[in-house]
């Protein structure tokens, strides 16, 4: 289940480095989302202490930090403009591929720990 959660979140991030997303214009703040699942996956995923802090502090901070800006946005009045499917798409394709990257030949290489097994 976390690789999936992971892949969901690397195209959340994606679409908020792409603009003009129809996931931004939806979501409003994806990159937030991002690491709310990403800190999700990896709570799930692990079992120590030090890891049940780093993630669920990432995790804590992302919800208040998705919260506040969602405030911000009504006191602001804040309209987002709507995306274009075409925009998705890159979002998808740049997430799936950022994700493969990561998952295949960075994390194990950097972390030590190949998600996949």
């Amino acid at each position: 289940l976390a690789p999936l959660l992971v892949l969901v979140a690397f195209v959340l991030a994606a679409a908020a480095v792409v603009p003009g997303t129809r996931l931004t214009a939806r979501l409003h703040h994806p990159f937030v989302l991002a690491v709310k699942t990403w800190a999700f996956a990896h709570l799930i995923a692990t079992g120590t202490l030090a890891d049940f802090v780093l993630f669920a502090s990432f995790l804590a901070w992302a919800i208040v930090d998705f919260a506040s800006l969602r405030r911000r946005d009504r006191a602001a009045g804040t309209v987002y403009p709507p995306g274009r499917l075409s925009r998705d798409a890159l979002a998808v394709g740049v997430g799936v591929a950022a994700w493969l990257v990561v998952g295949l030949w960075l994390h194990p290489l950097l972390i030590g720990v190949n998600p996949f097994r």
